[in-house]
């Protein structure tokens, strides 16, 4: 390969190229139109195309769920592509991982209307006034009409301000069921086990998709929704919504917790072996830079914090000072 196009290219360029690969397979002659156009306007818009190409056939998986899996994963595929010289076997570690750890290509994601990357947050006003704050890797969709006002959250965590205006009911809808504001402040984030509404001002009625009712959540509260129902109805956590000015705040939450919350917030792997898992913590950590927040760790926590490469760091137990 030659140097050239083994030169790295920037996360989004290699977003936008991934993005490509993923629509192109069932896109129609406008789109391979629009991206003909995007391959042309930038060398490095050529170049990612071409690196990209060359990971899949590695592995010859230009068709079927193994390409599918493989270009789930984003921080994979940029890790291989800036090393794609080094050597077969990485690679197919980097397959394997893939391939363990993806569950369903990811394309709401990759085609909603306003998404952001790991680590990024932003701030939308829509056509009624509502602000929405988007926190990492979240996605969503904006579904507008004369009878309502539709969010449909992908994937990730909002905060939703309503415009007061605007009679339309503001809903935001995810897989598991429908959350109707009533005139209100509050946050959606999805989760493994369901989506979980925490309501910051006001109300918001919660309606699970497999149920015929509804439950109003009051300010101060907060219920994992599921499909089939309702969670408990728990106090608001501290801070819930401090990732909105940037930081991550605990009280007394378990360091697997708080470092498995920190990993949303960067690329690669990062990790807290069993023995440190359970112990406990409690402050303020900033999320823009997430390697000061794990150094803030070390006074408190009989921890280490071991960077094995950039993108694999584990928090483990602090080695024992030699005689």
């Amino acid at each position: 390969m030659s140097q050239a196009h083994a030169k790295p290219v920037s996360a989004s360029v290699l977003d936008a190229a991934i993005a490509w690969q993923l629509s192109l397979d069932a896109s129609n002659a406008q789109e391979h139109e629009a991206f003909a156009r995007w391959h042309a306007a930038d060398e490095e818009h050529a170049r990612a195309w071409r690196q990209l190409g060359m990971l899949d056939q590695r592995f010859s998986v230009a068709n079927g769920p193994a390409r599918a899996a493989l270009l789930q994963s984003r921080v994979s595929i940029r890790r291989r592509i800036r090393k794609i010289g080094s050597g077969l076997a990485s690679v197919v570690a980097v397959i394997g991982l893939a391939l363990f750890a993806s569950e369903r290509l990811p394309l709401d994601y990759w085609l909603a209307d306003q998404r952001t990357a790991t680590g990024e947050q932003r701030t939308l006003r829509l056509t009624d006034g509502t602000l929405i704050n988007l926190n990492t890797h979240s996605a969503l969709d904006v579904r507008f009409d004369d009878k309502q006002r539709r969010i449909v959250l992908q994937e990730g965590e909002i905060l939703v301000e309503t415009g007061h205006d605007d009679p339309r009911p503001f809903i935001v809808e995810t897989r598991e069921g429908r959350l109707r504001a009533l005139g209100t402040r509050f946050l959606v984030k999805r989760e493994d086990e369901g989506t979980r509404l925490s309501v910051l001002k006001s109300a918001v009625a919660a309606h699970p998709q497999a149920t015929d009712s509804e439950q109003i959540l009051r300010e101060g509260q907060q219920v994992l929704m599921r499909r089939d129902g309702l969670g408990p109805t728990v106090a608001l956590s501290p801070g819930a919504d401090a990732w909105t000015r940037g930081m991550l705040v605990v009280d007394n939450a378990r360091l697997e917790d708080l470092v498995h919350e920190l990993g949303r917030y960067r690329r690669g792997y990062l990790g807290v072996e069993p023995q440190v898992a359970d112990l406990r913590i409690t402050g303020s950590f900033p999320l823009h830079n997430t390697d000061l927040a794990l150094t803030a760790l070390l006074p408190t926590l009989p921890v280490q914090v071991e960077h094995h490469t950039k993108w694999w760091v584990v928090v483990g137990p602090r080695a024992e000072a030699k005689p």
